[in-house]
């Protein structure tokens, strides 16, 4: 008799352990780890799902108790068994239910119809099937009249004809064709055709010659593989030092192993360009995973991956998890980027569990960024990390030239504008010069709150604590988006407190800046990229393509346009509000406003014209925009780690977030004033807190949080498992629910 663990498909603390179940003997084959059940569970034996985490021949309870599975279901993907067993580090290490993890491990989770394309061939001679014809014509039998009709007009008689075309032009249902197979007439193949969400992109393309830089690391690391060992390496190159080809001639020696390769990136934006640029060099062997897929695309391209029919996965954050057999290399580019954290339970970074993965089935990791996050670089300074460095742009294209505007000393020459004067002065010369630019903003929308000017209301997201935002449709400002929980209101032309007509926008996003730009240059071609403009399947692709062919001269957009984007025509960048994210209550604001901004000028002069970026500021002497002005990594690493330092934040210190949300106010507050003292019992920790977060409602659930900083990770790891256990004694607090960030 066979036994199986099931962890249930509920996301409950008291239920997140494995229940016994018997494995009925007609279910023995299909019953392993990873697969998904329906099982009766609890006193009124209702049916749940759930999931098979182990296999044994041996009870843990009375035989005569223990219940049996009811079914096996015939899932998308079946969890290999070691990430199964990540999936339990993930739970562990960032706090949420078994369950949760399987699931963020399992990216398809039901059964999706198999794409087949189906033949028909004869099973006669050309002559006996004219024969059989006229019999069944003198029985009137039509409907098999035209299938075998259809066939003998192939020219190509024994190649069959493909079945949709047989409907189509035949008017042929399965039924009849059954028909023939069961008189030998005729014999219907299928073959299984995978849904391809790769466009082909012509040609390949050659290896390029790489400078001595490039080579260097390319031949380090993929020596260091054919030895058998197994490290993370971190590139530091500037922005266009050509760290997607060092990429590339390291995964084709991989490959060449007969091992396959996870390629992440930040964005869905970056998809288009890098699955092109693989595509070129590496052929139908790569393919794509992102959530913008259908659900029949994700399913096919694990299956192609369970199989071993792909050699390289691309994607964000999910990709992570692809069910390679014989993974080799994970590859992490702009490694820096907070889209590698997941936001929902379990809020695991993609680059600890890369890391993790690898060790667990021998690979090699890259990590790899022209502004690296404070850990990494931490670690690689530590040794922890190997590090190599790119100190030049790759074909010998030079680094932009930055220029920063004060926007204080623009209020004074009475410049109310968006547009400093250097940047007027610059986009009227390139426009001129048929050369492209791009402006970047980090807040979409027209503007960036709405209020009285009156009584200084400010008009809020009913179901969350944030301010909504104004958008423009069909040319008018007419209705306010909730940016958290996408609540829609109309523009008041009232004051909704005191009644006033004077109220109004303040701030500016994406969409006023379009405006803006095409009133000032009205004979310019403007694309605008952000969350509103790419909502479709393929938006992102056809904006950026669009830009790329050159069919726009001004691009305008959020962060996702200055993520490692290669447009060798655009020679000028505008940063219009640069000390946006400085303004936001985090410890990495400075971290990510630096990289924002490098990122963000790296996109200038990346072909043979040279580049220019103007960073308007209204805090140029704050040294996360010196050093980004300058260029300056090393200078920013320092001048930060002494932050940090000062402050015990990561990298030199651990942090852990408690996240206490309920519907009910009170109960959120007294229960996060209990965790707290229960914190406060571990030694060699600082508490903070609690207090509302910052977001302190979204979706009328209320938000606590509490910190704790500890140097030893393990002692932060201690008082999150205290914490949930602490929380299944508690029956008053049951509306509550408890969220772990570490280091975040």
């Amino acid at each position: 008799m066979i036994f199986a663990d099931v962890i249930v498909d509920i996301s409950v603390k008291s239920l997140d352990r494995p229940f016994q179940y018997i494995v009925p003997e007609e279910m023995i084959d299909d019953a392993v780890i990873g697969a998904m059940v329906i099982i009766p569970f609890g006193s009124g034996n209702r049916e749940l799902k759930g999931y098979i985490i182990g296999l044994s021949g041996e009870a843990k309870f009375d035989v005569e108790r223990t219940k049996a599975i009811k079914e096996i279901v015939k899932q998308g993907v079946v969890a290999e068994s070691h990430l199964l067993s990540l999936a339990y580090w993930i739970k562990e290490n960032y706090g949420s239910t078994m369950n949760d993890a399987i699931k963020a491990v399992l990216p398809v989770r039901r059964e999706i119809k198999k794409k087949v394309s189906k033949t028909v061939y004869p099973c006669q001679t050309r002559s006996e099937l004219e024969q059989t014809m006229q019999e069944f014509a003198k029985k009137h039998n039509q409907a098999r009249v035209r299938v075998l009709q259809a066939l003998l007009n192939q020219e190509d008689f024994e190649q069959g004809i493909p079945y949709e075309r047989l409907k189509q032009e035949a008017g042929t249902t399965m039924a009849v064709l059954h028909g023939l197979e069961e008189k030998d007439i005729v014999s219907v193949t299928e073959e299984r055709q995978y849904r391809n969400p790769v466009t082909r992109a012509g040609g390949r393309d050659q290896a390029p010659v790489l400078n001595e830089q490039q080579r260097n690391i390319v031949d380090t690391v993929t020596g260091d593989y054919r030895q058998g060992i197994r490290k993370t390496y971190l590139i530091h190159g500037v922005t266009g030092s050509g760290k997607t080809e060092v990429y590339m001639g390291i995964i084709e020696q991989v490959i060449a192993e007969h091992k396959q390769v996870i390629v992440l990136i930040p964005e869905i934006a970056l998809t288009f360009q890098t699955v092109n640029r693989f595509y070129r060099r590496f052929g139908e062997r790569v393919s794509v995973m992102h959530s913008r897929l259908s659900q029949g695309e994700k399913f096919d391209q694990f299956e192609r991956a369970k199989a071993g029919e792909i050699d390289i996965m691309i994607g964000p954050r999910s990709a992570l998890f692809t069910p390679f057999e014989h993974l080799g290399l994970i590859v992490m580019d702009e490694e820096h980027e907070t889209s590698y954290q997941s936001e929902m339970p379990p809020k695991y970074h993609a680059r600890e569990v890369a890391v993790h993965r690898a060790s667990m089935v021998g690979a090699s990791v890259i990590l790899g960024s022209a502004t690296p996050s404070l850990e990494s670089y931490y670690r690689a300074q530590k040794g922890r990390y190997t590090l190599f460095t790119l100190t030049k742009r790759a074909g010998g294209a030079s680094l932009p030239k930055v220029w920063v505007t004060d926007l204080r000393e623009e209020l004074e020459r009475k410049n109310r504008s968006i547009f400093g004067g250097k940047l007027m002065e610059f986009m009227q010369d390139r426009l001129a010069k048929k050369e492209q630019i791009i402006l970047f903003l980090n807040r979409r929308g027209y503007a960036g709150s709405v209020s009285c000017r009156k009584c200084g209301e400010v008009i809020k997201c009913p179901h969350c604590s944030v301010s909504m935002t104004a958008h423009m449709r069909y040319g008018r400002l007419e209705h306010l988006v909730c940016h958290y929980c996408g609540y829609q209101a109309p523009m008041p032309a009232l004051c909704p407190k005191c009644q006033s007509r004077y109220i109004g926008t303040f701030g500016i996003g994406t969409q006023k800046v379009e405006q803006l730009v095409r009133e000032r240059f009205p004979q310019a071609r403007v694309l605008r990229m952000d969350a509103d403009t790419t909502t479709g399947k393929e938006g992102h692709e056809k904006i950026l393509q669009d830009f790329a062919a050159g069919s726009a001269d001004i691009l305008i957009g959020t962060q996702m346009i200055v993520k490692g984007h290669d447009f060798p025509n655009v020679t000028l960048v505008g940063i219009l509000a640069a000390d946006l994210s400085l303004n936001v209550g985090d410890f990495r604001a400075a971290e990510r406003t630096y990289q924002l901004l490098a990122q963000a000028a790296g996109r200038a002069g990346r072909g043979e014209k040279p580049g220019d970026v103007v960073l308007q500021t209204y805090q140029p002497e704050h040294y996360s925009i010196v050093s980004a002005a300058k260029q300056d990594y090393l200078g920013f690493y320092e001048q930060e780690l002494i932050q940090r330092q000062i402050l015990h934040y990561p990298p030199v210190s651990n942090i852990l977030g408690v996240l206490v949300l309920s519907e009910q106010r009170g109960h959120a507050q007294e229960f996060a004033d209990m965790l707290a003292e229960q914190m406060r019992q571990y030694e060699q920790v600082v508490i903070l807190g609690p207090a509302p977060a910052s977001l302190a409602k979204a979706k009328d659930v209320y938000r606590y949080v509490i910190y704790a900083k500890c140097a030893d990770y393990r002692i932060l790891r201690q008082i999150k498992n205290g914490l949930e256990q602490y929380m299944k004694a508690q029956e008053t607090y049951r509306d509550c629910r408890l969220q772990f960030d570490f280091n975040l």
